[in-house]
This record gives C-alpha cells, structure tokens and sequence, in this order.
C-alpha cells in the first residue's frame, strides 16, 4: 500500500490502517513490535510525527502497546479489536448503501435478502 497525500482520508489514518492491514495479513503477529514513526516515516516519506499520530491512534484502540524504551507491539487481541471495529464501520456502511439502493429500486427485503444469500453462496463457490 502506498499512501496517497492527495486522498481526503489522513494520511496518519492511512498509517494506521496500513499497520491494521499488516496485523490481519499476518506479517505482524501478536507481541511483535511494529515499525518506529522514523521507519514509518522513511518507508512512506512523511513526517515522523505524522507517523507517530497512526501509531499513537492505534494504542488508542488497543491495537498496539507500548514497552517503555522498545517500541510498539502488537496486542494479544488486535486482529480481533480490528474486525470488530471494521465490521461496525465499514459492513455497516456498505449495508446501509445497499438497503438505501434498494429501495430506491423498489426492491422489496426478501428479494434483497436473496439476493445477498445468492451472493455469499456463488462466493463459496455453490450458487444454486
């Protein structure tokens, strides 16, 4: 992911969402320190304190914790706070389009209830 300075989204919530993404992928894993706002700032060419805004964010939340003089580490449960927060944010919003598209449509709910079952079933690969 690079981040893009012209988006109208942060750009120390792109850091942070970044590192959420690297937690979920895996490549950083639970009590694993993640990279200092220099490195940050170096691999994204920002400020360091802009990269420290995306870490600091992230403590917030619990996703990361501090060892005093270390660094930041990934929390036990971070892949698990993150989910949580981007079905609430994310899911949501993506479900709330798609009702409000729907009824512009006039697409009853059980014809929208099916079609959402067709699309999860052709996404495992048996669409019936």
């Amino acid at each position: 992911m690079m981040i893009n300075p012209d988006s109208a989204k942060p750009i120390y919530i792109q850091i942070s969402e970044w590192i959420e993404n690297e937690i979920l992928n895996e490549n950083f894993k639970p009590d694993e320190k993640v990279h200092s706002q220099y490195k940050l700032a170096d691999m994204f060419n920002i400020n360091p304190a802009t990269a420290a805004k995306g870490l600091t964010l992230l403590s917030e939340e619990k996703i990361l914790y501090n060892k005093r003089g270390l660094g930041k580490f990934v929390s036990s449960d971070a892949k698990a706070i993150i989910t949580e927060k981007r079905k609430d944010k994310t899911l949501k919003r993506l479900i709330q389009e798609a009702v409000l598209e729907a009824e512009r449509l006039h697409v009853d709910e059980k014809e929208l209830m099916n079609m959402m079952k067709k699309t999860i079933n052709e996404r495992k690969g048996d669409a019936t």
